[in-house]
């Protein structure tokens, strides 16, 4: 790197595997909201609730830990039809995830949010966009998805992406220290999915090269994944 170069942030998009559950999530200031209002249920300010925010900021792990709170399903927007809606709700609760991405039945989704009213059930969905956002072609749908409360969840913090690449590594057992964590901190994307994925690509070649996961490690890993 030249020096004085500004360094160049990382999304590392390598398949990995999440635990989900609340003791592995860490709260910062992005997403204290989200996380109290998932904690608070079924004390909400309306019986449908969005989560939007980023990719990468932790919005499916809240869905996640209000799935096991409240006996939820949880369901891509994508695989919503019209004819799984009642099934889909039949315990009161749904997740539904992404409702911004790909091909979603406008016609289930109005369904959903007709028969949450209808029933008094509770639907919390998920979006990397505010609803006023999307494109709709239901009018009656987007006049609903309009008056649903949006909680916003931004990406982490300095503080907290630290805390969440130091709490990977004690995860794995990783033995790593000060310098590592800064390095990491200020290269890869700010988002609790870059995180994990980059210390599992360290452990993992750390543990097939023989070699501490240090510092050194990470550059080298890093300068060959950039494309």
């Amino acid at each position: 790197m030249v020096a004085g170069a500004r360094p160049r942030q990382l999304a590392l998009a390598l398949p990995h595997a999440e635990n989900l559950s609340r003791d592995d999530f860490l709260e910062g200031p992005g997403n204290a909201a989200a996380l109290a209002l998932v904690e608070r249920w079924p004390d909400w300010p309306n019986r449908v609730m969005l989560l939007a925010g980023p990719e990468g900021g932790g919005k499916s792990h809240l869905a996640s830990i209000w799935s096991e709170l409240a006996g939820s399903r949880v369901i891509s927007a994508q695989a919503l039809t019209p004819e799984l809606v009642p099934s889909s709700l039949a315990t009161g609760t749904l997740a539904v995830e992404d409702i911004d991405r790909g091909v979603v039945d406008e016609r289930a989704l109005f369904h959903l949010m007709n028969l949450a009213r209808q029933d008094d059930a509770y639907v919390l969905m998920t979006s990397r966009r505010a609803p006023s956002t999307l494109a709709v072609e239901l009018r009656d749908l987007m006049s609903r998805l309009r008056a649903v409360p949006v909680i916003e969840v931004a990406p982490p913090d300095d503080a907290l992406l630290r805390a969440l690449i130091v709490k990977l590594c004690a995860d794995r057992q990783m033995l790593i220290d000060e310098n590592l964590v800064s390095f990491l901190t200020t290269r890869i994307e700010r988002s609790f999915a870059a995180a994990r994925v980059a210390v599992e690509l360290l452990d993992r070649e750390g543990l097939r090269l023989g070699r501490p996961v240090t510092r050194a490690l990470a550059a080298e890993l890093l300068r060959q994944a950039v494309p």
